[in-house]
């Protein structure tokens, strides 16, 4: 068995760091990106069968998310506000991660200040669309 070298760095293990909201915007940032990716491609590939299946098939995947007179019901909000959310999620933050790549916002200060920013654009953002989609 080898012996440890006491000149290597350890790596530093998640006790250690405090969190903060650049922490959680990344985070926020790779699971917004799987969701979109896993529930948008399923519903896509639900709705293309759907389609291809004829009007029964539609249909039922239509009255999935609408009520009868054609509104959303509970699952189409959630759905809905949970997939523009997560949209508008990503997009900010790869806003800001465009911003870190060219070499800006590494300040302490500005990266907690653009990373709650994220959040912040991101929820306004979804209720501007939502009483947009809700006021036509």
């Amino acid at each position: 068995m080898a012996s440890r070298n006491p000149a290597r760095p350890l790596s530093p293990h998640l006790t250690i760091w405090r969190w903060g909201p650049h922490m959680l915007v990344s985070i926020l940032h790779r699971a917004t990106g799987d969701g979109l990716a896993t529930v948008g491609t399923l519903l896509f590939v639900w709705w293309l069968a759907a389609l291809a299946g004829g009007a029964e098939s539609y249909a039922t995947f239509i009255d999935t998310f609408t009520t009868d007179t054609g509104s959303l019901n509970v699952l189409g909000w959630i759905v809905g506000v949970g997939l523009t959310l997560s949209l508008f999620q990503h997009m900010m933050t790869g806003i800001r991660h465009f911003f870190l790549d060219i070499g800006a916002g590494y300040e302490l200060r500005t990266n907690k200040t653009w990373a709650l920013m994220t959040m912040v654009g991101a929820v306004v953002l979804s209720i501007g669309y939502w009483l947009y989609v809700g006021m036509n």
